[in-house]
């Protein structure tokens, strides 16, 4: 039996709560060893994964890390929030009695780590120091090194995070399971990925992959804050934080915003100026994936990202479409790479969208592991990477990350923005000037349809501020949350829509996208300081062509510009019948949303 007190003591971990927890977790688990983690312990574990083969050496400085072929995503139908109160139901998240749950998973990881290492991993999900601390602290236990690596660069990770703090943590058990005999996809499913929000306990099995399994990131940085800021009065969502400092003039704006999944969220965080551009303005990195946003006492609406580093999509990033990401990825930088392709002699990685596929096939594997010279000729066309594929690198190795990033004060928020993929309808930005219509845009956000979802044309799959997948608490309470939070704001924060993806008749896309996209959010910063006035629309102002900053556009842009700045009032029409019936399914939605819908309705039915 591991003496578990006395692992605490050796490394420092004073705190009670914390303490017990560990103890309590050790036995149910069975764990055959204890030890507690910090950032400092990441290189000697490197070296223990590379050599029982957890992880593979990717050239310098770099990892490989292949997950279970049925294990390579987000289970959203095995993902559950869990409460006491019925009342916490949502539409979207999956909600069970916690005590129909706690007990289920306990009975499922009773014993599941025998002959394993319990791993200790004290961590923050927020700068250091602020007021917010006590709902960004938790300890997750982990019988998986590669969780382990990956929350190191993740994460803030050390006892000094959580000692001070007393009960104040989350408590977040990770158990990985025997992953080839876990029924994935079947009746007989053992995976549960079970947050009790209003216990702070996160408790997950049956996985070792990205948000199943790196606890801090997901179900905390997401799922369990999102409730805590319901319930104390700040927001956390999955939105994108950048900042764009006008050289020139000194004025610096910082822009937040929601984007469903393959609608540019990464790329536009991680965007840089266009070269026309780049004398006069620099673009800031915060954060791609989460941000926790409050008003503070002066009016000031504020966010910082959580996160300590970027778990990256790796399908179609590339030196055009990213060279942010690219950059931050180099060799020597730590990174860690997951289920993209590998060459076991060359030690290089591959994935879709990086650039030509190699033509000698010598020592290439797939994200399965499998040879790809050993294919057969119907399997030639296949994906070397798993399109899900990931690299995982920490804040400190991204070239424009800001220099506050890590400032627990956070920044000041100018503008909100929501992005959802549309071949029509959408303009390039329309500006929303009051704040109940711009929470209603957020809550209609969606993508357009899928044959994976309805593929009904025309038909978006509605998204609500892009956290679909991560609601944990009901949408009416939700929309009353953004509409109060937002409400006590002072400062002027400005809503738009953007949209990069219009296309046209022949199917090309009529915006460059990229870079380019700088030069809609600078015209919003400029609208809302009453610089420029825009062209108002029953759906919001969009820009006159004169105000936007086109130069070095080419010809074709330009061409294009009086389509993607013009409004289809029929599609919108269509629109807003959809969006009904969409809203109807939230019960007890603030009559200020619906006053919204039915203004934007109107003002359609009149245009």
């Amino acid at each position: 039996m591991v003496d578990v007190e006395r692992v605490l003591d050796e490394a420092g971990l004073t705190n009670t709560h914390v303490r017990e927890y560990v103890a309590h977790w050790a036995g149910i688990t069975g764990a055959d060893k204890v030890e507690v983690v910090s950032a400092s312990d990441d290189a000697r574990l490197i070296e223990l994964a590379l050599a029982s083969g957890e992880l593979l050496p990717a050239g310098e400085g770099s990892y490989y890390s292949r997950s279970y072929f049925k294990d390579t995503a987000r289970a959203e139908e095995r993902t559950i929030v869990a409460t006491s109160n019925e009342a916490d139901k949502g539409t979207y998240n999956n909600w069970r009695p916690a005590a129909e749950m706690k007990p289920k998973l306990v009975e499922l990881m009773t014993g599941a780590s025998q002959g394993k290492t319990m791993y200790v991993i004290p961590y923050l999900m927020a700068p250091a120091g602020g007021p917010l601390d006590k709902f960004a602290a938790g300890v997750e236990l982990t019988d998986n090194v590669n969780v382990v690596l990956q929350m190191i660069r993740m994460a803030r990770v050390g006892v000094d995070y959580i000692n001070h703090l007393g009960d104040d943590f989350v408590k977040a058990v990770h158990v990985t399971g025997d992953l080839p005999n876990l029924g994935q996809g079947t009746p007989d499913d053992k995976r549960y990925f079970v947050t009790v929000a209003d216990e702070r306990t996160i408790l997950h099995f049956g996985s070792s992959y990205g948000g199943n399994a790196l606890l801090g990131k997901i179900a905390h940085g997401l799922r369990q804050g999102s409730y805590d800021g319901w319930k104390n009065g700040f927001l956390v969502e999955q939105f994108m934080l950048l900042g764009i400092t006008d050289k020139e003039t000194g004025k610096k704006w910082n822009i937040c915003g929601g984007f469903p999944s393959a609608s540019g969220k990464t790329n536009l965080a991680m965007t840089l100026a266009p070269d026309a551009l780049g004398d006069r303005y620099y673009v800031e990195f915060y954060g791609d994936d989460i941000a926790w946003i409050w008003t503070d006492e002066n009016g000031v609406l504020r966010g910082f990202n959580p996160e300590n580093g970027v778990f990256g999509v790796a399908k179609d990033t590339n030196e055009k479409t990213n060279p942010t990401a690219i950059e931050s990825i180099k060799p020597g930088l730590g990174v860690i790479y997951t289920n993209v392709a590998y060459n076991e002699k060359t030690q290089a990685v591959w994935w879709e969208g990086r650039g030509d596929k190699p033509t000698d096939l010598d020592g290439w594997l797939d994200w399965k592991g499998e040879r790809i010279a050993d294919r057969a000729p119907e399997d030639a066309g296949a994906d070397w990477a798993h399109p899900n594929s990931r690299f995982t690198t920490t804040l400190a190795n991204v070239p424009n990350v800001a220099a506050d990033y890590d400032d627990h004060e956070g920044v000041e928020i100018h503008g909100i923005i929501f992005g959802g993929r549309t071949r029509d309808r959408e303009p390039l930005i329309r500006a929303i000037n009051d704040v109940a219509e711009g929470v209603y845009d957020g809550l209609t956000l969606g993508a357009e349809a899928t044959a994976a979802a309805d593929g009904l044309e025309g038909v978006l799959r509605y998204d609500p501020m892009s956290m679909r997948p991560f609601m944990s608490y009901p949408e009416a309470d939700y929309g009353q949350h953004w509409l109060n939070v937002i409400g006590k704001a002072t400062n002027n924060p400005i809503f738009a829509h953007v949209n990069w993806f219009q296309r046209g008749d022949d199917g090309r896309f009529l915006w460059p996208g990229y870079r380019e996209n700088l030069r809609p959010l600078l015209w919003l910063m400029q609208y809302r300081a009453g610089e420029v006035e825009g062209n108002p629309t029953p759906v919001g102002v969009l820009p006159k062509r004169e105000e936007l900053n086109l130069e070095g556009l080419d010809e074709q842009t330009l061409a294009d510009l009086d389509t993607i700045l013009t409004i289809d009032t029929e599609r919108w029409q269509q629109e807003m019948g959809y969006r009904e019936k969409h809203l109807a399914q939230f019960d007890g939605l603030p009559e200020e949303i619906w006053e919204a819908h039915r203004r934007v309705a109107e003002a359609l039915d009149n245009a």
